[in-house]
Order: structure tokens, then sequence, then C-alpha cells
């Protein structure tokens, strides 16, 4: 049983209480629920109350002596921030694609040459367990002195079903070692592999007979992913593979539209998505078609930034009804950044959302994009303990002061994991 924590006197407290039950969209993304001179009690690793210091102090005074208390006066409090599309476990890295691409090569250009995905499959596939642990987990820390206190996390560097295996054997470990919660998505349909390109059928094939059931057998993802790009899967392919996950239990998610546009945003509606990631080429029909069935959708501003492309609509998804959430993306490609907080403030000055918003992005939303709404995102009573301090006084100054972390204090599961913007790494936790 973990000490009780009392977090006291927060300037703004962020709470979104309320939106437990389905992601916000339009106007109510930017009714944050916030509390001045806000409190949390939080009690085996659950939150037990929010509300006001003064009510706290009065309901919780007999018992301050027993509680760690932490002091936010003039801090901004928020639900542990939320990562609901990253790459996470993979090694080596690819800055000499960054060089080429400076020089006017394109995502595609790289990948058709050997580079890409491909570069990094090689390298993950010559990768021991032990290796591509050490190197997750240190990006983990990272994600962690960020603020993120949950992400989700992606196979598709195998290709094959040894390394598939491989990458989610060690999201499972990471999961069991590491403070930070972690959601595990199979995405085998990452990239068609080089010795399949002139029979892709036979590699979907494989997918879906072969990979997803002994994924779905293991235990080992809780969602399906595909990349439903041209010269990628196809969005005939891309249906079969996400149908194929459904009827193994694996809920679906689809990188849509990301390169140019193919109707991806509409079949992710079409099959019951829960998110549909990217979107930087999605049609007016797509959206809206998103919108109607409720598709989160999961923007990246990031990758679109370090592509040196035009980012994602996210103002007019918004507008749309679209519940929209905010991500990293990272990976050693496209989006190298742990940086959740930068991602905010890119979803202001490249995508037109608002300070409010992304705030709602990247918490709530999020949640809902990984299907633990229920459980995280927001500050209220009977959820997870997951708290973020950022040293700055409020919600506004978090995206004006930009390319800055200004992550203080870290709770995870009622516990103190960050302090001063440094891991606690004596906890048994990590």
């Amino acid at each position: 049983m973990s000490k009780a924590i009392f977090i006291r006197n927060a300037n703004q407290l962020v709470t979104l209480q309320g939106s437990s039950h389905a992601p916000l969209v339009k106007g109510e993304m930017s009714e944050l629920g916030i509390i001045e001179q806000g409190s949390i009690w939080i009690e085996d690793g659950v939150i037990q109350a929010v509300g006001r210091d003064a009510e706290l102090l009065a309901k919780y005074e007999a018992r301050l002596a027993e509680a760690e208390v932490v002091d936010a006066s003039g801090k901004l409090v928020t639900p542990g921030l939320v990562d609901p599309h990253t790459h996470l476990v993979f090694a080596g890295s690819r800055e000499n694609e960054f060089n080429m691409r400076l020089q006017g090569s394109t995502y595609m250009e790289i990948m058709n040459a050997g580079g890409g995905i491909h570069a990094t499959t090689r390298r993950t596939q010559a990768a021991t367990h032990e290796e591509l642990f050490q190197e997750s987990y240190e990006r983990l820390n990272q994600f962690l002195r960020h603020g993120v206190t949950t992400v989700e996390a992606k196979s598709g560097y195998g290709m094959e079903w040894e390394t598939e295996l491989k990458q989610l054997e060690v999201v499972k470990q990471l999961n069991e070692k590491h403070v930070v919660d972690i959601v595990p998505t199979f995405m085998g349909a990452h990239a068609i592999p080089k010795e399949y390109k002139d029979q892709p059928d036979e590699f979907v094939r494989l997918l879906i007979e072969e990979m997803i059931p002994k994924v779905a057998e293991l235990g080992l993802a809780e969602f399906n992913d595909v990349f439903c790009e041209h010269g990628v899967f196809t969005p005939e392919q891309s249906r079969r593979i996400l149908e194929a996950g459904k009827r193994h239990g694996l809920l679906a998610k689809i990188h849509a539209d990301e390169i140019e546009p193919y109707e991806g945003a509409e079949l992710a509606a079409e099959v019951g998505a829960v998110s549909a990631d990217h979107l930087l080429k999605a049609s007016e029909k797509g959206m809206q078609a998103m919108a109607e069935k409720g598709v989160v959708g999961v923007l990246l501003p990031g990758t679109a930034y370090f592509l040196m492309a035009e980012s994602a609509n996210g103002r007019k998804m918004v507008d749309l009804g679209v519940p929209v959430a905010l991500s990293t993306d990272c990976n050693p490609g496209s989006s190298p950044t742990v940086s959740l907080p930068f991602i905010m403030n890119l979803g202001c000055l490249k995508m037109g959302m608002t300070p409010a918003e992304v705030i709602t992005a990247t918490t709530i939303n999020a949640a809902h994009a990984i299907n633990r709404g229920g459980e995280i995102g927001s500050l209220e009573a009977g959820k997870k303990g997951d708290v973020t301090i950022f040293n700055v006084e409020n919600y506004m100054k978090l995206q004006y002061s930009y390319g800055v972390n200004h992550t203080d204090t870290v709770v995870k599961n009622g516990q103190v994991v960050v302090r001063g913007g440094q891991l606690i790494e004596e906890l048994s936790l990590f």
C-alpha cells in the first residue's frame, strides 16, 4: 500500500471531469474544468478527491501527517499526458535520411531505395531482445521526463514473425518493468517486405492467416494497425487486415491518408476503427465520416514538421466534430522525438488548434484513442493517480513558451516518479 499524496494549491488544476464516457468534440475540447487553487488527494494509487484546496484541507486535515504533500503553488496541474501513437521499440537511428530529405529526397523515395522502414527493420531484426529492451527503456524514461505517463507502442519493424514477436515481447516486458503504462499494438502491416514486393497479397495472406491469429492467441496486443497508403497497403488490403484483426479480438487502428488522399479516413469509419492516424491528406468526406462514427483522429504534427510537409488540418477536424488527439509518433525515421509538450506547441502553431484544445488532445482524447478513457486522461475520483505538474502558471503559458520542457513533477499510480524535472530512479518501480 503506497503512501497517500496530497497535491495542494495549484494555480490552475485542469480536471477535464465528466469526459470518461466519450472523447470531447468541437467546443467541448475547450472545456477544461479548471479549478483555481485546486488540490488532489490520491491514495492506493487512485484519485480519491479533487477540489479547491480549502475543501480538501478540511476533509483530510486529520490525515496530513500520513501523506506526502506536494506543493503546486503557482503551477499548472494536468492529468498525466497520454501518447496514443508511438513506434517505441526499435534499434538504431536514421540521421543520414534527414540529410537526404534536406537535399530533396521524399519519404517514399527513401523507402523505395531501401531506407525508411526497411532500414530500421534490418537493425531491429539484428538486435537482441535485451538490446531492444534497453534502448526502449531509456526512451520511456525520456517520455516520463516530459510528463507522459501512458504510451501506445506498435510493432512493425519486423515484417516477419520472429521479429514482430520479439518487439511485442519487449513491449510486454517494458510494461511490467517500467512505471509508464504501455498499450500494445500489432502492426505487422507496416510495409511490404522486399521479398513480397511482386506478390503483396501473399504477404497479406500471411498476416491474416498466420500472424494475427498468433498475436491474439498469445495475448500480446490490444490493437491491430495497418499503413494504408499508395505503394504500401491498398484500402482493400487494409480492410481485410483490419477485419481479420477484429475477428480475433484486436481493435482496429489505421495509418491513413498521410502521403496522399487514399480513402483511409473513410475506411476507418467503415470498419469502426478506434482511431485513424496522420490524416494529412484526408478528404472532407472522410473527416465527416469519422465525426459521425466517433473515430478519434490522432494527429502527428511532429511528423509533418520533420518531413517538411504541410500539417493535417486540425482546425477543420475539430470544427467538423472529429474527436482529435495528438501524439509524437516517436519513431527513428519521421519523428524522432519524445516531447509531447512540443507536439502540443505544434498543434497550436501548425494546425490552428487552441491551447485548451491541445490539452484535451493529449489527455482525455488521447486516452480514448487507446481505449483508456475510463481509467486515465482526467482528474476525478476513481481514476488512476496519474498527474503532471508543469512549472508554469497557466495552460496558456505552456503553449506560449514553446520548445521548452516545463515538466516539474510527475505522479504515476500515486507515486512521485519525477521531481524537479529529474527521475527518482531509486524507486522499485524502475
